[in-house]
């Protein structure tokens, strides 16, 4: 490239509201000589790597973490790379039984197309002979549950809660620029990894709201649920920021705000209390951290804090955010106020956790595997690269990765 042509190149990168210039120049000679050189090589031989076929042996499998919905949550680990993740299996017959199809679709989709360091990421997905895989960020700190409930007083303190206040703030901002609104934020969906950061995770309940309309759907989980969802009105982003200030209030107070810790009540009570009454507040709350549950635990959505025409900044520029430096937070160099002890495990025994029962009466046909092959698409572009990267580091990891490298057909 000549002195003119790099030039030009760096106008065009300081002027980038002219991106389709910067597209057809770069299109042009600058795209030609990148084709005939080795870097080009090196990419078409790297990308081939990444579209190896994935399957169960391309991992080691490890403890049981959790279960969801459709199956048991592992840990797992990339024998090419030694890098660690959480295998998410959902069952292809419990899938069927349930008729949850399109949901699981729907959940792999969303997670392929956000890349967020506040949202767990999707790196793979896979198919054994009897279950779905979805293989995600591993988060070893813990779930926001376990930390609210089973690190002593129920609650934390207040630079704590808006650390974590702040991340969901900016995890919800980066799912609804993609417009998809999240729908189940609660205590158990928020996971710390091992140096106290969090994501948003269990994305099985989210979904894209198409430009310009609303959508409706009675989904949730009981006492998160906002107002508009209860009444099955129509909404966009409205029940994320109600979710959030459910979250601030929660992690203040020990409780949630309409429903007492192990209080017996039926759903009809704990919805009717969320519509028509008030929350309760104790001196563990400073007026800015009451004013900003006040405003995103609005009853009216119109008046919900988050759902005016500045959304996420506007809830960023409330005081109660007034010590939080959202670039460096965003920039993930923002020291959390908590990190996890690597020798604790901050989640339920093993044993404690509750067996799937056996699955009776379902077949599955030719028409499921149409399905399956949607969802088992191997590795998703971004996480793979960024384990690559990471690993390559390791001299140990590089070699083996090395050597992957050239068992492909050049």
């Amino acid at each position: 490239m000549n002195s003119r042509a790099i030039r030009y190149f760096s106008f065009l990168l300081l002027n980038m509201n002219d991106r389709q210039a910067l597209h057809d120049y770069l299109s042009g000679a600058p795209f030609a000589d990148y084709q005939n050189s080795m870097y080009f090589d090196r990419f078409l031989q790297w990308k081939m790597l990444e579209r190896q076929p994935i399957t169960k042996d391309t991992f080691r499998q490890y403890r049981v973490l959790g279960k969801g919905g459709f199956g048991e949550v592992c840990a797992c680990q990339v024998r090419a790379t030694g890098k660690m993740y959480a295998c998410k299996k959902l069952e292809k017959k419990r899938i069927k039984k349930r008729k949850g199809e399109a949901m699981a679709l729907n959940e792999k989709q969303i997670l392929e197309k956000v890349n967020s360091r506040f949202v767990v990421s999707l790196a793979y997905a896979y198919e054994t002979k009897d279950a779905l895989c979805l293989v995600l960020t591993i988060m070893n700190g813990g779930d926001l549950k376990f930390h609210i409930y089973n690190m002593g007083t129920p609650g934390f303190e207040k630079e704590r809660v808006q650390f974590y206040a702040a991340e969901i703030c900016c995890g919800l901002e980066h799912l609804h620029r993609e417009s998809i609104v999240y729908r189940d934020l609660k205590p158990e969906n928020i996971l710390l990894d091992d140096n106290g950061h969090i994501r948003i995770s269990d994305l099985g309940l989210a979904i894209k709201v198409p430009d310009g309309e609303q959508i409706r759907g009675r989904v949730g989980t009981v006492g998160y649920m906002a107002p508009e969802v209860i009444n099955n009105e129509r909404y966009s982003m409205s029940p994320d920021w109600w979710g959030l200030g459910c979250l601030i209030y929660e992690m203040t107070a020990g409780r949630s705000p309409f429903r007492a810790r192990k209080e017996r009540v039926k759903r009809e009570e704990v919805e009717k209390r969320v519509q028509e009454e008030e929350e309760e507040y104790s001196d563990k709350f400073s007026e800015d951290t009451k004013a900003i549950c006040r405003m995103l635990l609005a009853k009216d959505p119109k008046q919900r804090f988050g759902c005016q025409a500045d959304g996420a900044a506007g809830v960023k520029a409330h005081p109660f955010f007034k010590n939080i430096n959202f670039k460096r937070l965003e920039a993930g160099i923002l020291e959390p106020s908590f990190v996890p002890d690597p020798r604790a495990v901050y989640c339920k025994d093993v044993l404690d956790i509750e067996q799937f029962s056996t699955v009776k009466g379902v077949n599955l046909d030719q028409t499921d595997n149409d399905f399956y092959s949607k969802f088992a698409t191997g590795s998703v572009s971004i996480p793979w690269q960024n384990e690559v990267r990471s690993c390559a580091k390791i001299p140990a990891a590089a070699n083996i990765i090395t050597w992957h490298f050239f068992q492909i057909p050049q």
